[in-house]
C-alpha cells in the first residue's frame, strides 16, 4: 500500500502521521424532532466505483477508496455514528482505514457523528474555514441562518483542529482527487465536493451536493432587512454553481433531494441504464433550491411591505 498523502492549492504537501485509533464511543444523541425519521438504517451501497454511500435513509455520508486509505464525507447525526460505522464495516473496511473525514456543513445533523468518528478511526477532519470555526465553537456560526434558533438548539460534540482547505482546493490520497467548493447560503461554510471515479476505464464525474435549501429562524432575512441587502447574491452564485459541475451523480446531503431512495429501488428491479447516473441531477437540484430561494425572497418582500403599510 502506497504511503497517503495530501495535496492542497499550489502544491503544498502536508505528510501523514497516523493517530492510534479508539473503539467507537458514540456521543449523546441528538433526539430532534426529525431525529428519528433521519437516522432509520440504510444498507450501504455502490455509488459507482470504489465510491459507497455509507449514510442513512435521510442523512447522506459516502466513503471513498482511494486506493491508499478510506475518505469519509460527513457523520450525520451524533446517534448516526455507530449506523455508520457498522455500514463502513459491512463493506469489509475498517475504521483505522479512514485517513480524512470531510465536511459539508457544520449543523448538527451533518457533524454530529464526525467527532466520534474521528476518535474512533484517528482521522484527520477537512474543513472550510468557517466551518472548522463552528466545529471548534460545537454549534452554528452567528451569522448562519438558523442561530436563532439557540445554541443549544444548534449545538453538536466539537471538532477541534480541523485541518482548512480553501476554496478550489484539492485533498490527494492514492488515486482520490477530492475538490472542495465553497457553496455558502444554507450556512456560512456550506461546501460542497466533487471527484471522479473509474471502472475499467470508464470515469465519472460524482458530486457531493451541500443543502442549498434557504431555511432559517422566522426573524431572518435573506434578502437582508431593507429586502436588499443579505446574502440572497452568494446564495445564487452557490446554486449557480453547483449547476455548473460536471456531474454524473449527485448525492445531496439530504438523499431525498435527489430521490436516491427511488433510484435505488429502480436499480434493485434491473432498471438500465443505472438510474443513479443522472447527468442531468446537479442542474436539477440547483434549480429547484433556486426556485425556493426566489420564493423566500418574495415572501421576505412581501412581509416587509406589509410592516411598512402598517407604519403609516
Amino acid at each position: 500500500m502506497r504511503s497517503p498523502y495530501l495535496l492542497f492549492g499550489l502544491g503544498a504537501a502536508f505528510s501523514f502521521v497516523t493517530a492510534s485509533a479508539a473503539p467507537l464511543t458514540p456521543d449523546a444523541a441528538k433526539n430532534c424532532s426529525a431525529c428519528a425519521e433521519w437516522n432509520q438504517p440504510q444498507a450501504p451501497f455502490v455509488l459507482y466505483g470504489k465510491s459507497w454511500y455509507v449514510g442513512t435513509q435521510g442523512l447522506s455520508a459516502v466513503l471513498i477508496d482511494s486506493g491508499a486509505g478510506l475518505v469519509l464525507l460527513d457523520g450525520a447525526l451524533a446517534e448516526s455514528a455507530p449506523l455508520i460505522a457498522a455500514n463502513i464495516q459491512k463493506l469489509g473496511y475498517q475504521l483505522d482505514q479512514i485517513k480524512y473525514i470531510a465536511v459539508s456543513h457544520a449543523h448538527y445533523d451533518h457533524v454530529g457523528g464526525v467527532a466520534a468518528l474521528a476518535r474512533a478511526s484517528g482521522a484527520t477532519v477537512i474543513a472550510s474555514a468557517r466551518n472548522a470555526q463552528a466545529l471548534a465553537a460545537g454549534t452554528t456560526a452567528k451569522d448562519d441562518p438558523q442561530a436563532g434558533f439557540g445554541d443549544k438548539e444548534n449545538s453538536f460534540p466539537k471538532v477541534k483542529n480541523a485541518k482548512i482547505i480553501a476554496d478550489g482546493e484539492t485533498l490527494r490520497l492514492g488515486r482520490l482527487a477530492l475538490t472542495a467548493h465553497y457553496t455558502p447560503g444554507h450556512t456560512p461554510g456550506a461546501t460542497s465536493w466533487s471527484w471522479q471515479d473509474c471502472v475499467d476505464g470508464e470515469c465519472l464525474n460524482l458530486v457531493y451536493a451541500d443543502s442549498l435549501n434557504a431555511v432559517s429562524d422566522d426573524n431572518y432575512r435573506f434578502g437582508g432587512t431593507d429586502g436588499a441587502g443579505g446574502i440572497a447574491a452568494a446564495f445564487r452564485a452557490s446554486i449557480a454553481r453547483v449547476a455548473a459541475l460536471p456531474c454524473d451523480l449527485v448525492v445531496p446531503v439530504h438523499p431525498g433531494f435527489a430521490q436516491l431512495e427511488e433510484k435505488l429501488a429502480q436499480r434493485a428491479q434491473g432498471v438500465k441504464p443505472d438510474p443513479l447516473i443522472d447527468r442531468g441531477a446537479c442542474e436539477r437540484y440547483a434549480a429547484a433550491a433556486g426556485e425556493k430561494l426566489e420564493a423566500r425572497l418574495l415572501r421576505e418582500r412581501s412581509g416587509a411591505e406589509q410592516r411598512s403599510s402598517s407604519e403609516h
